[in-house]
């Protein structure tokens, strides 16, 4: 366990219930965050991705009408 784990441990053995509710939600915060992180640069990378240019071809040719995306 490294150091700023163990600090981390320290800290929250003496913080109040209610701080730790809070704390609790600060760290899903930042783990979201580098979720969305992650899903932007999977989408920004320039690698092909064929089966979902596939998918996405095929779902606009059953589509009546084009998406628009200022609408999604």
């Amino acid at each position: 366990m490294s150091i700023d784990t163990q600090e981390l441990i320290r800290i929250c053995q003496r913080l109040p219930e209610a701080k730790l509710v809070e704390l609790a939600d600060f760290a899903r915060f930042l783990l979201a965050q580098e979720d969305d992180e992650r899903w932007e640069q999977i989408i920004a990378s320039p690698t092909p991705r064929p089966k979902l240019n596939a998918f996405l071809e095929e779902s606009a040719r059953d589509t009546a009408e084009p998406l628009d995306p200022d609408l999604l």
